[in-house]
């Protein structure tokens, strides 16, 4: 018989998260480390798990993060939102209480290209006058 789980992918800016949520004791791994290893700081931890707590499951899953790419934090965000569309499969009525809470609104922003002729994407060498 196999586990049934359901997926869940979030993005934040170049960083890319894959939650496999199923049916467990609430224990999260992240990369094959454990859950408070890799995310060390609390508010980020409190972060990645609020949808989790929104819906009231908080021991009712086992998690699997798969996450790369991007900076720690818009790797939380990343994950936080690949967790709320894992919970969103996993049962549709709950989707009113994630939008409102705003865990499935993907964050849009990229970092801007540079242009030629600019040191940045908007910094710009010193003008001179003289």
């Amino acid at each position: 018989m196999a586990i049934e789980e359901k997926i869940g992918t979030g993005r934040r800016k170049t960083a890319v998260a894959s939650v496999r949520l199923r049916q467990g004791k609430g224990v999260i791994s992240v990369n094959d480390r454990k859950f408070d290893e890799y995310f060390p700081l609390l508010i980020q931890r409190a972060s990645i798990l609020s949808p989790v707590i929104k819906t009231s499951t908080p021991d009712k899953y086992d998690m699997i993060v798969r996450v790369k790419g991007g900076g720690i934090e818009a790797q939380v965000i990343a994950v936080r939102l690949g967790i709320a569309r894992a919970l969103l499969q996993e049962d549709e009525t709950r989707k009113g209480d994630l939008k409102a809470a705003g865990f499935l609104t993907r964050d849009p922003r990229k970092k801007e290209r540079k242009k030629y002729g600019f040191v940045k994407a908007r910094k710009r060498s010193q003008f001179s006058k003289r």
